[in-house]
């Protein structure tokens, strides 16, 4: 007589688990999508999907201010340990040759990149692989190290090697007579920088018109440019202001915070020891 075999029931796609567990980690729909990728659009589809599939919901409150229901915070405590799981067995049989840094555009496009033909001479063994870090993240699954700049308290944490402290000032081009009326610039993902320079130089703000780009880098050279003034990082604009593309009247002053090499699987490698090292030569003198 045979025996009647059954199956166990299939799990939910693994994109849609990918999608939720990121989602979950990161607290929204956009910052999942920066994390993976892929659009907003994206990442809803795939929570929807797993939700259906599971028959619960996973969140739940408003569209802008979701939360995880009881069965999503489950499910996401065992999700992020088994995805960091398979991803250290993936890097460990690949090797650790290659390094993988996770890095905000501004401080790659203004302060890494030029300087990459040095690592080359200094760390010849070296196989670095970059990747974007959004505006509020920590960590980039994958990464093996994530650089930013830390406000004060979080740059107080263990597993954070200090590369520099940070510095702001504003700035704009010597082209540009400095008036109250100029355009402010400000970034998307770095809102508060006329709101953190007042607070640490003591000066008001200039009340021109704001200006909004995207990043730190497209503030950058809309300042070279001429299109108005803005407080910046010394670090993404100490190449410009060395150079006379950019003037700062009020210098710069210590925010309290940092730049950053924070690690994310541990005790760093011996490559990434290295290159931690050199991380911190490269950056700029104190202004």
């Amino acid at each position: 007589m045979c025996e009647k075999l059954t199956s166990r029931r299939a799990l939910p796609s693994l994109n849609s688990l990918r999608a939720f567990e990121v989602m979950a980690r990161t607290g929204s729909a956009t910052l999942a999508a920066q994390d993976l990728s892929v659009t907003h659009g994206a990442v809803s589809r795939q929570v929807k999907a797993l939700e259906a599939a599971m028959g619960v919901r996973l969140f739940e409150g408003p569209r802008h201010r979701l939360r995880l229901t009881p069965a999503g915070r489950d499910l996401s405590a065992g999700l992020t340990p088994a995805f960091d799981a398979l991803d250290a067995a993936v890097r460990q049989v690949r090797g650790r040759a290659q390094i993988h840094l996770a890095i905000h555009p501004s401080l790659a496009v203004k302060w890494l990149i030029p300087r990459l033909p040095d690592l080359s001479s200094a760390l010849p063994e070296a196989d670095l692989e970059l990747a974007d870090l959004a505006p509020q993240a920590m960590r980039l699954r994958g990464a093996d190290l994530a650089v930013r700049i830390l406000a004060p308290p979080t740059a107080e944490a263990a597993d954070v090697d200090i590369l520099a402290e940070n510095w702001i000032g504003v700035v704009h081009a010597p082209s540009v007579a400095m008036a109250d009326d100029l355009p402010r610039l400000v970034a998307a993902t770095h809102p508060q920088g006329w709101r953190d320079w007042t607070a640490v130089s003591g000066r008001p703000p200039v009340d021109g018109p704001l200006r909004r780009l995207e990043h730190l880098h497209f503030v950058v050279d809309a300042a070279v440019a001429g299109l108005g003034v803005a407080v910046l990082p010394w670090i993404v604009v100490a190449d410009d202001v060395r150079a006379g593309r950019l003037t700062a009247p009020f210098g710069f002053v210590r925010d309290g915070g940092v730049v950053a090499a924070l690690r994310q699987t541990g005790e760093p490698t011996m490559r990434e020891r290295r290159l931690i090292r050199w991380l911190k030569t490269q950056a700029p003198p104190a202004p």
